[in-house]
């Protein structure tokens, strides 16, 4: 019998999201975030540590006997969701899920790796894999010491590093971090090169290989559910704008060309929370179809959280085009978040070969 996904919040989900949604109004809201988005750090002050830390949100993924939560992809997938909508400036994605999954992936229950997860899941530390962020989890990652667009660099204390011979933990003060330009500036990139840094073997090398994709695919099928926060706040901003905004003595959104927009931008969100709710409950659950559903879910939301955006700006007339409104940061998140860890055109051909199909043109 095929087991079916459960799509549905739990009530604990729904108490976690409304804790992240009210921290993430105190402390990022919209005009913290631009004010910060241009420096060399663009992370906000005290906020890693309320909600790593405090709130215990980075340990979701780690059990209880290694200082976790001992929770679920599930309950990370709603602190992602609420992470997106405010475009938040927070390594959760990278050392929350997908540093953290690889760890586990490992299986380790003592030793560097155990240790390296306890300190993640406290907050105390925050690990980043050292791999181009575009990088999908079928992927064969060629090791090299200087590694281009790694996200979130900047923030780490420890830099997982894939080489020939296996997995390793490299303290980041003995790498080379670089910053590079990059079209969301709430998630920075970074060079990294680890010529000349020792640091600690995790794994041998087809361990690690096998650890590093786990990490990918725990990322890929989160950042699902990231992409949906995205749309989600641009479709009720935009919605709210445009009941707002009145033209000929009516509010634009009464005018039907536009409803009919808002209502496919809808359709649009409805499908991509089904797609990025299937791909955390087969995480969660261990499904054997979870890649499958992984790739179903980037291949969709990618691109829902880009239209959503785009129709965001556009539906906000000249304001969506100004610096001081925030629907440029949702915009350039979704189009960055829609070539990480894979674009949907990589993760299409990934469900074709899957499925033993022929590859989509």
């Amino acid at each position: 019998m095929t087991r079916q996904p459960d799509l549905l919040y739990s009530e604990t989900e729904d108490d976690l999201r409304a804790a992240v949604r009210s921290l993430l109004a105190d402390r990022a809201d919209a005009q913290a975030v631009l004010g910060r988005i241009e420096d060399e750090r663009p992370y906000l002050p005290g906020l890693w540590d309320a909600l790593a830390g405090g709130m215990g949100a980075a340990g979701l993924l780690v059990p209880e006997k290694l200082g976790g939560q001992g929770a679920s992809h599930r309950e990370a997938a709603v602190v992602l969701e609420e992470l997106g909508r405010a475009v938040t400036p927070a390594p959760y994605l990278t050392s929350a899920v997908v540093a953290t999954g690889t760890l586990l992936a490992l299986g380790a229950g003592s030793g560097p790796a155990a240790d390296l997860l306890a300190g993640l899941a406290s907050g105390e530390r925050v690990a980043v894999l050292a791999v181009p962020f575009a990088t999908a989890p079928r992927t064969v990652i060629d090791p090299v010491r200087r590694v281009p667009a790694v996200a979130d660099a900047a923030a780490a204390d420890v830099l997982l590093v894939p080489r020939p011979d296996g997995l390793y933990a490299v303290d980041a003060r003995d790498a080379e971090v670089t910053r590079q330009s990059s079209l969301d500036l709430t998630r920075p990139l970074a060079v990294v090169d680890t010529r000349g840094a020792a640091g600690v073997r995790l794994a041998d090398a087809e361990a690690g290989r096998a650890a590093v994709r786990q990490g990918l695919l725990a990322g890929a099928g989160l950042l699902a559910s990231e992409q949906l926060g995205i749309a989600e706040w641009c479709l009720e901003e935009t919605v709210r704008h445009t009941r707002e905004r009145h033209q000929f003595n009516r509010p634009v959104g009464s005018f039907q060309a536009l409803k009919h927009r808002m209502a496919q931008l809808w359709l649009e969100l409805v499908g991509a929370r089904a797609a990025a709710r299937a791909a955390a409950d087969a995480l969660a659950t261990g499904a054997p179809d979870a890649e499958l559903t992984v790739a179903v879910a980037q291949a969709y939301c990618s691109k829902a959280a880009v239209h959503a955006a785009e129709e965001c700006v556009q539906l906000h007339g000249g304001i969506g085009m100004t610096w001081e409104h925030p629907a440029h940061l949702a915009l350039k998140r979704a189009k960055s978040a829609s070539i990480a860890l894979g674009s949907a055109g990589r993760h299409q051909d990934a469900v074709a070969d899957l499925m033993d199909l022929p590859a989509p043109r």
